[in-house]
């Protein structure tokens, strides 16, 4: 069974995103946990949650995916911001204790000229702070585009903040189909080759999930600009290899592309029909 969904919005709700989901045919979906400029987030309603786990129970949702602010920056040179991507990251974790399902996906950073060496120790002490406090949620490392100086551009970064972090179980990978092409990973011409590198360096038992996005660039242009599924240099032919690879057709996939709801109605229509049900 193919699980897909897609990025919804938040703001009436979990059970609202449930249903949601439903309607356009997903079993899963993607939320920001707060606005993604960042910011105070709502009030959890503990009614709207128990409807939601007996809803999504009853439709067979599950892996929901919480998406962290993007203005979030671990690796800042500014303390001041530093302190604001814990706070915020620790209080998203304490929210997500009331979902058991869910998982918690992050972008790492920006150096911001720091360089990336200390990008990755920043980054890395910042996991391992938060990590002092127990939390049954796991935390996903997003594959970045390698635009300006974000941090986690190939295999080999994400590998150095999780060597420094001490509690490696409590972390995973999201691996985004746009932002490792434009990094000049080749999913195109040689997904097999991709998936035995990322094998080789993470681990492919780290991987936890796919945000499922074609490119408006070329391949490794690190500009990150998603496309429609089948409408940019990723392609159709290429998505349909991604879905159904033997180690990546069981994990979650969530659609980032540039839509409404009637468009990603129609994305996770077409990605079942080309999914092969073994």
């Amino acid at each position: 069974m193919l699980r897909i969904g897609c990025h919804l919005s938040s703001s009436k709700g979990y059970l609202a995103m449930g249903k949601e989901a439903v309607k356009i045919g997903a079993n899963t979906f993607q939320f920001f946990t707060r606005n993604p400029r960042g910011g105070k987030a709502k009030a959890l309603d503990p009614v709207d949650v128990e409807k939601y786990l007996a809803f999504a129970g009853e439709n067979g949702i599950a892996k929901i995916l919480a998406h962290a602010p993007y203005t979030l920056n671990p690796a800042s040179k500014d303390e001041g911001l530093r302190r604001f991507a814990f706070d915020t990251m620790q209080d998203d974790l304490r929210r997500l204790e009331h979902l058991p399902d869910a998982m918690y996906n992050f972008h790492p950073g920006s150096h911001v000229a720091q360089g990336a060496d200390l990008g990755i120790e920043l980054i890395a002490e910042h996991l391992n702070r938060l990590f002092e406090e127990e939390f049954s949620t796991t935390v996903l490392l997003e594959t970045m585009a390698g635009k300006g100086s974000e941090v986690g551009r190939s295999f080999e970064e994400l590998r150095s903040i999780i060597d420094r972090v001490e509690r490696k179980d409590r972390l995973g990978v999201c691996l985004d189909t746009c932002h490792v092409f434009d990094g000049g990973y080749d999913i195109v011409n040689g997904l097999d080759a991709v998936l035995n590198e990322f094998d080789r360096i993470l681990g492919l038992g780290r991987l936890r999930a796919v945000h499922l996005n074609d490119s408006l660039n070329s391949l490794g242009s690190h500009k990150d600009r998603h496309a429609k599924i089948g409408e940019g240099n990723i392609g159709l032919e290429a998505m349909k290899r991604i879905i159904n690879d033997s180690r990546l057709r069981k994990l979650p996939f969530y659609l980032e592309t540039p839509n409404e709801l009637p468009g990603y109605q129609k994305e996770i229509e077409l990605l079942r029909s080309l999914y092969d049900e073994i």
